[in-house]
């Protein structure tokens, strides 16, 4: 015996998963998390007996309810599925899959499209982080064509529009949880931010590398993994995140000077392996860290002047801008982080788990 439990299969920016309403899965937390492994097929290095694709960017899951707040449409869970451990974690957000809430709303009839374009404003559970988040929705449909396009997503696609609100120390304690923009860890001079997503920022060099090496070369340089890894450890003490071994943050972020006509170079890594293109929160947090004088990415790249600046951060597979309003009475101070990604929606039905793991019903 099997349980059918109804979904879309969406893919949000560069990521990929299953969408479900909040109401079709189990109210019990573990017992959640439970289904989700058996959807995804993890643990297992293929997800084989599962929706999953074997990687981070495509062992995503998003769950979908009704606002609970006064001017908060939507409610987004976000959870990462691990691939080889049986481990879901919904502490970090994920703007990509972020990208495609709103277009599974509407498709769900969670929601009703307002024109032309439909705003709504999302909360995100995980960390209380809110956005308004803008789609295309002519004659009343939501529509995945356009002219938009994102690195790492071949062709083009509708653009949606982010607008973040208040993200700042969106796990940590604030935005530079050290209550400095550089600190000295494991013999490194680095920079620890959260603005979105936690990170620690290295200069490439400082590895004798690059910073420009191939993604396949990262993956499987032992060294530098086993010494970025000691780092993370460590930094994630500093940041207030306790032991963070089990943890997928605080990513991890070489930086070096921009090569292709950027604001700055980066490789991350989320957190052990190294991403091939850079995540929405992510490329928000090392954007602002461009700005913010002093830290590590600040002397590396090439910003330009102004209150409301774009920030081109380049990574494996292109390049991904955020824009970014800082205080015009404190230029350390980031008001307001906006980008621009694409989503679509690619299967609708239901994922099969075993009966043995819940039989369904009433949450």
């Amino acid at each position: 015996m099997q349980t059918g439990i109804p979904c879309l299969l969406m893919r949000g920016g560069t990521s990929r998963g299953p969408f479900f309403l909040e109401a079709d899965l189990p109210a019990d937390p573990a017992l959640r998390d439970q289904v989700l492994l058996a959807a995804m097929g993890s643990p297992d290095r293929r997800q084989i007996d599962g929706l999953g694709g074997a990687h981070p960017l495509t062992s995503k899951v998003g769950i979908v309810g009704r606002g609970k707040d006064a001017g908060v449409a939507l409610d987004f869970l976000f959870a990462q599925v691990v691939v080889e451990e049986a481990k879901v974690d919904t502490t970090p957000n994920c703007g990509n899959m972020l990208a495609a809430v709103v277009p599974f709303a509407l498709e769900t009839g969670l929601c009703e499209p307002q024109g032309d374009t439909t705003t709504l404003r999302v909360l995100t559970r995980n960390t209380g982080m809110q956005c308004a988040v803008t789609v295309a929705t002519p004659g009343g449909h939501v529509t995945y064509e356009g002219d938009a396009r994102i690195d790492g997503v071949p062709g083009t696609g509708a653009p949606i529009t982010i607008n973040f609100l208040e993200t700042a120390g969106s796990i940590c304690s604030g935005l530079l949880p050290t209550g400095r923009v550089r600190d000295e860890i494991g013999g490194l001079t680095v920079t620890c931010i959260d603005n979105g997503m936690p990170m620690v920022l290295i200069r490439a060099h400082d590895l004798d590398r690059s910073g420009y090496e191939a993604v396949a070369e990262l993956n499987t340089d032992a060294a530098l993994k086993a010494r970025v890894e000691a780092l993370r450890l460590l930094a994630g003490e500093r940041m207030g995140l306790g032991d963070v071994a089990l943890k997928t943050y605080p990513k991890m972020c070489l930086v070096a000077p921009p090569r292709d006509g950027g604001s700055i170079a980066t490789r991350t890594f989320i957190p052990h392996v190294c991403h091939d293109a850079i995540g929405v929160l992510a490329a928000v947090t090392v954007a602002t860290a461009c700005v913010l004088l002093g830290t590590v990415a600040n002397e590396l790249a090439t910003v330009p002047g102004g209150t409301v600046k774009t920030v081109s951060v380049e990574h494996p597979s292109g390049e991904f801008s955020v824009e970014l309003e800082v205080d015009p009475g404190d230029p350390q101070k980031v008001t307001r982080a906006a980008l621009l990604r694409t989503a679509r929606l690619l299967m609708r039905g239901e994922v099969f788990v075993p009966a043995s793991i819940w039989k369904g019903g009433a949450r």
